[in-house]
């Protein structure tokens, strides 16, 4: 028995499912990279790439795109060309790739350099001019903040090193005009012409300590030489206080500092004299401030004989100073003596001085017995205290006196109980000088000063 066939419709058997449309990822010749297609009512095939089985007899063939439109599938690869990077969308459109074998182009420009930080830097870095350097850093800052440009750095350098070479600048000027003076001397002293130092001696140029001088030869004291200088006094600050002044100034002080150089008086030669170099307006400008005392001939024109006249401690025993120091006390009460030479002329004044001499004895008696002496010189020493003291009743009468007889009558019996000759015995026994020096008429004691005379430098 046979099974009639299913009845035909005009395009085919009609109980037959429809052809599923093809996918529109078929294979095609505009896109041959598709994936074959299957038959979904097939079975599963073990090769992928089978050539797909034949549509039915009849069946539509699928649909084609228009012409020039290209599907997409998902298998294509990445497309080719300018392409818009990803990110936000830039003002100005879409921005393109460039390959490397096109060459390589940032996104942005650089900003561009600030000239003013460039001049600043080359400015700090000369020092030529530290001043602009630092105005120039200045505005360079302040513009690149305005307008975004580059050169912070080079600014900031910029204005370190000007900032810091102005600053030399300055104190090199106000170190300059306060050390000048100093710096000559000390250049002229090591060229062996400059003002010289306490315990050095000299050869003035001209031959002569009067007068203007401008430098000076310094010598050995071994030597014939022109001056000693037994001290240097530095006046205060301040403008010039004029010629009459400064003679004044070093006349008192050189002579009351002459005894601190030549403690025995004694073994200074009669012909020494006291001279001293001062400053003059013109070296005052330049810092000058220095009185220079000075021993020298008591002729211009001559020369000091060779060797130091320098006794101090640092060439006398402690016993010899002991001594000399008190004799000082007794030295500078005498030097004190009124302007009058005549008694009468000036009675209260001459007791005034008498009463002067009569306590700097009781000091020089104190001194010298307090001392501890050697056996050689502790006898000769008791007998010129008792002297002391004797001298010292009699000055002390006459400082009481009603009239010039009666002052008279003690001061003359004060002074020969000290005169020089009272402290040979004393002098010869300590190894000091023991040849009195001359005095004037109104000095007494052991030694007396001479004149003085200056120079200006």
């Amino acid at each position: 028995m046979s099974i009639p066939p299913p009845p035909q419709g005009p395009e085919g058997p009609q109980d037959q499912p429809p052809v599923p449309a093809p996918s529109p990822q078929a294979s095609t010749p505009y896109n041959p990279y598709a994936p074959p297609q299957q038959d979904p009512y097939a079975p599963p095939s073990a090769d992928p790439y089978a050539p797909p089985p034949q549509a039915p007899y009849g069946a539509q063939p699928p649909p084609q795109p228009p012409y020039g439109t290209e599907p997409q599938s998902p298998y294509a690869p990445y497309p080719q060309g300018v392409q818009t990077p990803p990110g936000p969308p830039s003002p100005y459109g879409p921005q393109p790739y460039q390959t490397w074998s096109q060459g390589y182009t940032p996104y942005n420009n650089p900003a561009p350099l600030n000239g003013m930080s460039v001049a600043a830097l080359v400015l700090g870095i000369l020092c030529c001019v530290p001043g602009v350097g630092l105005v120039l850093g200045l505005i360079a800052l302040h513009q690149i903040k305005k307008r975004g440009e580059r050169g912070r750095s080079m600014a900031a350098t910029g204005i370190v090193l000007s900032a810091f070479g102005l600053v030399v600048a300055v104190l090199g000027v106000t170190g300059a005009a306060t050390g000048f003076w100093d710096e000559v001397k000390d250049s002229a002293r090591n060229n062996a012409s400059a003002s010289p130092v306490k315990g050095e001696c000299f050869d003035a140029p001209s031959g002569s300590l009067e007068g203007m001088t401008y430098d000076f030869d310094v010598v050995s004291c071994d030597d014939e030489h022109d001056g000693e200088v037994f001290a240097v006094v530095r006046m205060g600050s301040g403008s010039y206080p004029g010629d009459k002044k400064v003679t004044a100034t070093a006349d008192d002080k050189c002579y009351a500092l002459q005894d601190a150089y030549a403690m025995d008086g004694w073994a200074v030669p009669d012909d020494v004299d006291i001279y001293y170099v001062t400053p003059t307006s013109q070296s005052w400008s330049l810092g000058d401030r220095e009185i220079t005392c000075v021993f020298g001939n008591t002729d211009e024109e001559a020369s000091l004989p060779g060797g130091s006249l320098r006794n101090d401690a640092t060439n006398l025993d402690s016993d010899q100073v002991a001594y000399l120091k008190a004799a000082h006390v007794l030295n500078a009460a005498l030097d004190t003596a009124p302007d009058a030479e005549y008694v009468e002329d000036d009675l209260p004044g001459h007791k005034a001085w008498a009463g002067r001499v009569s306590t700097a004895l009781t000091q020089q008696a104190d001194l010298l017995e307090s001392h501890e002496w050697s056996a050689a010189s502790d006898e000769p020493v008791a007998a010129l205290v008792k002297d002391l003291r004797a001298a010292q009743k009699e000055w002390a009468k006459a400082a009481k006196a009603s009239d010039a007889d009666e002052f008279y009558a003690h001061y003359d019996k004060g002074a020969d109980l000290i005169a020089p000759q009272k402290s040979v015995t004393a002098r010869k026994a300590l190894g000091l000088a023991t040849t009195p020096p001359t005095y004037d008429e109104n000095d007494g004691g052991e030694d007396s000063g001479g004149g003085a005379g200056g120079m200006e430098v």
